[in-house]
């Protein structure tokens, strides 16, 4: 059971947060505090939209998951993928081992795309990917 209590507690806490975020819903004013970044500068953050599209994956919209924060799904689908792999290694005895060995430019290059989709949010280009 030791072996298991981490992934599963893991699971728990990811669990409560998505089952809070489906049951208020960000799209009503007044629910959550409104975007730091948003507030003070008036441009998109690589975050803005997350809620609402953790609410919409909630309830089975991935449409409007992806127009609400495209990078949100991306990671929540990485997280879920993560954790899958996380189990089946532990169900099969092995230690659990991360799939890809990650590397300085793995973290530069995941900055660089998270940089550029913040900026292509805030122009007329990317209209698409604001939330």
């Amino acid at each position: 059971m030791p072996r298991v209590a981490a992934p599963l507690g893991t699971l728990a806490a990811a669990g409560a947060a998505f089952a809070y975020v489906a049951a208020v819903d960000p799209n009503q004013p007044g629910h959550y505090p409104a975007c730091p970044f948003l507030t003070v500068t008036g441009l998109y953050c690589p975050g803005c939209g997350g809620l609402r599209s953790a609410h919409a994956l909630a309830h089975g919209d991935p449409v409007a998951a992806l127009g609400a924060n495209l990078f949100a799904v991306l990671l929540v689908t990485g997280f879920a993928l993560g954790w899958l792999h996380w189990v089946t290694r532990l169900a099969r005895g092995r230690a659990y081992s991360f799939p890809v060995r990650l590397r300085a430019w793995h973290w530069w290059a995941a900055g660089a795309l998270l940089v550029v989709f913040t900026v292509v949010r805030n122009t007329p280009i990317g209209t698409g990917l604001a939330p």
